[in-house]
C-alpha cells in the first residue's frame, strides 16, 4: 500500500510536525514501505492459530508485602541541608 503525499502529510499535521518536501517524500518512501510488511503478514493463514494476547508464559512477581521498621523523623533528616519541624525545607519552585 503506497501513501500519497497528502497522506503523509496529513499524518504529520496529527502529530504537529512541520516537513520539509523532501521529508515528505522520505517518509512517504518509508512508511509505504512498513505497510506492504504488514500486508505481506496479512496474506498468512491464521485461521488455525487461535487469538492471543500473550504470546510467552509470564506471570508477575511480586515480592512479599510485609511489615519492616521505619526510620524515625530525626534519621531521615539526619543528612537533610535544611529541614524544620519535622520537614524537609526546600527553595519556594514557584514564588507568589
Amino acid at each position: 500500500m503506497a501513501l500519497s503525499a497528502e497522506q503523509v502529510l496529513h499524518i504529520a499535521e496529527l502529530v504537529k510536525l512541520a516537513l520539509t518536501d523532501e521529508e515528505v517524500a522520505l517518509y512517504q518512501q518509508q512508511l509505504s514501505e512498513i505497510l506492504e510488511h504488514f500486508d505481506r503478514l496479512n496474506e498468512l493463514n491464521t485461521d488455525a492459530i487461535p487469538p492471543t494476547a500473550q504470546v510467552a508464559d509470564q506471570q508477575n512477581v511480586y515480592r512479599e508485602d510485609r511489615v519492616r521498621e521505619w526510620l524515625a523523623t530525626e534519621e531521615a533528616l539526619a543528612n537533610a541541608p535544611d529541614a524544620a519541624d519535622g520537614f524537609f525545607r526546600v527553595r519556594p519552585v514557584l514564588e507568589g
